[in-house]
């Protein structure tokens, strides 16, 4: 633009026979590219690092992270503006996720081989996946003719896993399974259980023969184990954002994130299998998908792009798979860390997608905040295919949990109350699960 501002005026001073204006037309272009020069070269001469004390945090937990920014030309710079951008919305007031103390933002000017160092820290509120970064740079001449960006790091994510509750009710060491049933078929005999007495069969194991009963009839009896019942849980969390009411968010969605996380580790932590299944969506698929373009022309377009999408239809669940592990529960830990409410899948096309993943061995515990006609199909067809079901609905009121548990009584499903977060601890504490 002030190219063709000084071309214009140029060709007047031409035809009118100007020449201090041809002059001023000669400074002006002269100028500008000086001034170009500089910037362009101030801009490429920066280098920087940046470090964080760990990629991985627990809520409360307080990151560190420290930038590193040098001059490597020949030349100094007269300012450079630096910053670590953080999404504003995840800071924002009410119910900010992070908070921020520190510099991540600095306005320096640069001798040959100098360097800016800069420290802040990033306070964990709530668990999720934040993206820290990118650390943009923004130079120009004195004049104000010229301006130039470039992103300096790409951005680094922090996970903060959700908080785990213990259980209270359990005794870990007898190693039961959560929600334990008597079934009709023997999916696992219970060692710890005995519930008869039979002759002796080819192929009985020493362990299992009675020998008092074999002493006082004169024959080999062997042990007869009560039927164990399902080992483990699936875990069906509804994250579609119709199921929540905004004046209860964030809380009620993070309550039922934090019950999942709570769940699934005294499940671990008993020996048994457990997985998860979600209508959410996952953070790290977001940006696979959206990518990263580190080619910002301008702060702004920078800011956005270290902003999540508001709005997002998936299409299908995510799912850990039901399985035992000594990294299962971290598994599960991450993906509930990375879960954002949805717009996709509703809760029966969920299961509907994931029901062939769903293991039969395996009791079914739904996390719901929200209960009608649909959800009480979704569940029961579930329990007529000869899976065992439970429902945790996510609720503070009595009357209303009254309310949402009736489409589920009527098929058969017992409900329990998640009120707050000091009920998790007795979510479980008696037996949940009962087989039909």
């Amino acid at each position: 633009m002030i190219l063709v501002v000084a071309l214009i005026m140029l060709v007047m001073a031409w035809l009118f026979n100007l020449g201090i204006l041809v002059y001023a037309c000669y400074a002006l272009t002269a100028i500008f590219f000086v001034s170009h020069l500089f910037a362009s070269g101030w801009i490429s001469a920066l280098e920087a690092s940046r470090k964080i004390k760990d990629t991985v945090a627990e809520e409360g937990e307080v990151i560190p992270v420290a930038i590193k920014v040098k001059n490597t030309g020949r030349l100094p710079i007269a300012w450079v503006l630096v910053e670590d951008m953080l999404s504003k919305s995840e800071r924002a007031k009410p119910g900010p996720r992070i908070e921020v103390t520190g510099r991540h933002m600095e306005v320096k000017d640069f001798r040959p081989g100098g360097q800016l160092q800069m420290m802040y820290q990033v306070k964990c509120l709530r668990r999720g996946y934040y993206q820290i970064g990118p650390l943009v740079a923004e130079t120009g001449d004195l004049f104000g003719l010229n301006r130039r960006y470039r992103v300096l790091q790409n951005p680094a994510y922090l996970l903060v896993k959700p908080k785990v509750i213990p259980l209270e009710g359990y005794e870990v060491s007898s190693r039961r399974p959560i929600g334990e049933i008597v079934i009709t078929h023997r999916l696992f005999e219970d060692p710890t259980r005995i519930a008869g007495v039979r002759r002796y069969q080819n192929g009985d194991s020493l362990s299992r023969i009675h020998w008092r009963a074999s002493a006082r009839t004169g024959q080999l009896h062997s042990k007869v184990y009560e039927a164990s019942s399902v080992a483990g849980s699936t875990l069906l969390l509804d994250f579609h954002k119709d199921s929540f009411d905004n004046k209860d968010e964030p809380v009620r969605s993070e309550l039922g994130v934090t019950c999942a996380a709570s769940i699934a580790n005294a499940i671990h932590l008993m020996g048994q299998q457990v997985g998860l299944v979600s209508n959410a969506r996952d953070a790290a698929d977001r940006i696979r998908e959206e990518g990263w373009r580190g080619d910002r022309r301008t702060r702004d377009e920078a800011q956005d792009s270290a902003t999540m999408a508001n709005e997002n239809t998936r299409l299908r669940p995510v799912i850990v798979p039901t399985r035992r592990g000594d990294d299962q529960a971290q598994n599960i830990f991450q993906t509930l860390a990375r879960l954002e409410k949805t717009d996709g899948l509703s809760f029966f096309e969920m299961v509907s997608e994931a029901q062939q993943r769903l293991p039969k061995d395996a009791s079914i515990i739904a996390i719901l905040s929200k209960v009608d006609l649909e959800y009480g199909v979704a569940l029961g067809e579930l329990r007529r295919q000869g899976y065992a079901v439970a429902a945790v609905i996510n609720c503070y009121d009595i009357g209303r949990f009254s309310q949402l548990s009736a489409a589920l009584l009527a098929e058969g499903i017992e409900t329990r109350h998640l009120r707050d977060e000091d009920s998790i601890r007795t979510i479980c504490e008696k037996q949940v699960l009962f087989a039909r």
